[in-house]
Protein backbone atom coordinates (compact mmCIF):
# COMPACT_ATOMS: atom_id res chain seq x y z
CA UNK A 1 0.00 0.00 0.00
CA UNK A 2 1.27 3.47 -0.82
CA UNK A 3 0.92 4.48 2.83
CA UNK A 4 3.16 1.60 3.91
CA UNK A 5 5.85 2.77 1.47
CA UNK A 6 5.56 6.37 2.67
CA UNK A 7 4.19 7.60 -0.66
CA UNK A 8 0.95 8.82 0.93
CA UNK A 9 0.38 10.29 4.36
CA UNK A 10 -2.13 8.36 6.48
CA UNK A 11 -3.76 11.54 7.81
CA UNK A 12 -4.21 12.87 4.26
CA UNK A 13 -5.92 9.63 3.22
CA UNK A 14 -8.17 9.66 6.28
CA UNK A 15 -9.12 13.29 5.57
CA UNK A 16 -9.93 12.48 1.94
CA UNK A 17 -12.16 9.61 3.07
CA UNK A 18 -13.92 11.83 5.61
CA UNK A 19 -14.62 14.51 2.96
CA UNK A 20 -15.97 12.23 0.23
CA UNK A 21 -19.62 12.59 -0.78
CA UNK A 22 -21.86 9.87 0.73
CA UNK A 23 -22.79 8.50 -2.70
CA UNK A 24 -19.12 8.00 -3.66
CA UNK A 25 -17.57 4.56 -3.16
CA UNK A 26 -13.82 4.34 -2.53
CA UNK A 27 -11.78 1.21 -3.05
CA UNK A 28 -8.33 1.06 -1.50
CA UNK A 29 -6.05 -1.84 -2.33
CA UNK A 30 -2.72 -3.07 -1.09
CA UNK A 31 -1.03 -4.84 1.74
CA UNK A 32 -0.39 -3.82 5.33
CA UNK A 33 -3.34 -1.49 5.72
CA UNK A 34 -3.02 0.57 8.90
CA UNK A 35 -5.41 -0.40 11.69
CA UNK A 36 -6.92 3.10 11.54
CA UNK A 37 -8.06 2.54 7.94
CA UNK A 38 -9.39 -0.93 8.72
CA UNK A 39 -11.46 0.53 11.56
CA UNK A 40 -13.16 3.17 9.38
CA UNK A 41 -13.70 0.84 6.40
CA UNK A 42 -17.08 -0.70 5.62
CA UNK A 43 -15.51 -3.81 4.07
CA UNK A 44 -12.06 -5.34 4.50
CA UNK A 45 -10.90 -8.44 2.63
CA UNK A 46 -7.64 -10.32 2.97
CA UNK A 47 -6.75 -12.48 -0.01
CA UNK A 48 -4.73 -15.64 0.43
CA UNK A 49 -2.98 -17.47 -2.38
CA UNK A 50 -4.12 -21.07 -2.66
CA UNK A 51 -2.48 -21.96 -5.96
CA UNK A 52 -0.47 -19.88 -8.42
CA UNK A 53 1.42 -20.72 -11.64
CA UNK A 54 4.48 -18.87 -10.30
CA UNK A 55 4.87 -21.66 -7.73
CA UNK A 56 5.28 -24.06 -10.65
CA UNK A 57 8.01 -21.93 -12.27
CA UNK A 58 5.75 -20.08 -14.71
CA UNK A 59 6.85 -16.45 -15.04
CA UNK A 60 4.48 -13.54 -14.39
CA UNK A 61 2.30 -12.75 -17.39
CA UNK A 62 1.63 -9.27 -18.74
CA UNK A 63 -2.03 -8.37 -18.22
CA UNK A 64 -2.42 -10.89 -15.41
CA UNK A 65 0.15 -10.24 -12.70
CA UNK A 66 1.29 -6.88 -14.00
Amino acid sequence: MAIDFGLLNLEDVKNAIAQKPPELHLILTGRNAPTELIEIADLVTEMQEIKHPYSQGIAAQKGIEY
